[in-house]
C-alpha cells in the first residue's frame, strides 16, 4: 500500500466510513463496507501500518468547557534563508496554543492558527514569540468571529486524481 493506486474500493470505503465515525465498532464498520469482521480488522490494521490512518481522537466542543478565541496570524520572516525557516519552525513546535502552521506562497511566509483563552492571552503569546528573536519581522492577526463551516472529513472522492475512478471505487458509500 505505497500509493493510492494500491487501495481498492473496500479500502477507500473503510477510510470514508472511519472519517464519518472513528468510534464505530469493527463489526459495524465491516457491515458498512461489506466484509466480515476479521478481514475488515486486518485491512484497518494494514491501512494504519501503511500510514493512511494516522490516528483516532475525540472532537472536543471547546465552548462547553471554556471561553476561547481562534486567531489566524500571517507571519513574515526577517530573512529567507533555509536556516531562518528551520529556526522559526523549531521554535513554533512547542507553542501549545498553536494548532496549525503552514508555509505559504504569496505576500507573507506563514499562516498560523492559534486557539487562546482571550485576546490578551493571544497578545501575550505573540509578545513572547517576538522576544524570543526567532526571526519574525511582522505579523497580522485575524480574530475569528464565527465559523459557520468547519469540515473535519477529507473529500476523498474529489481529491483522487481521476474522479470517475473514485466514483467506481467508492460506489455504495
Amino acid at each position: 500500500m505505497n500509493g493510492a493506486s494500491k487501495l481498492d474500493r473496500i479500502d477507500l470505503n473503510i477510510l470514508v466510513q472511519l472519517q464519518k465515525d472513528g468510534r464505530m465498532t469493527n463489526a459495524n464498520l465491516a457491515e458498512a463496507v461489506g466484509l466480515s469482521a476479521s478481514p475488515c480488522l486486518q485491512r484497518v490494521k494494514r491501512l494504519e501500518a501503511a500510514g493512511y490512518i494516522t490516528g483516532f481522537g475525540a472532537q472536543i466542543n471547546l465552548s462547553k468547557l471554556t471561553e476561547s478565541i481562534t486567531v489566524f496570524t500571517e507571519i513574515t520572516l526577517v530573512d529567507h534563508r533555509k536556516e531562518d525557516f528551520v529556526k522559526f519552525e523549531a521554535n513554533m513546535r512547542n507553542v501549545n496554543e498553536l494548532m496549525e502552521c503552514h508555509l505559504v506562497s504569496g505576500g507573507y511566509d506563514y499562516l498560523l492558527r492559534f486557539v487562546c483563552r482571550s485576546i490578551s492571552h493571544y497578545q501575550e503569546r505573540m509578545e513572547n514569540l517576538l522576544e524570543r528573536n526567532i526571526g519574525i519581522e511582522k505579523y497580522f492577526s485575524y480574530i475569528v468571529l464565527k465559523s459557520p463551516i468547519v469540515k473535519r472529513a477529507l473529500p476523498l472522492k474529489t481529491l483522487l486524481n481521476d474522479e470517475s475512478q473514485a466514483d467506481r471505487l467508492l460506489e455504495g458509500t
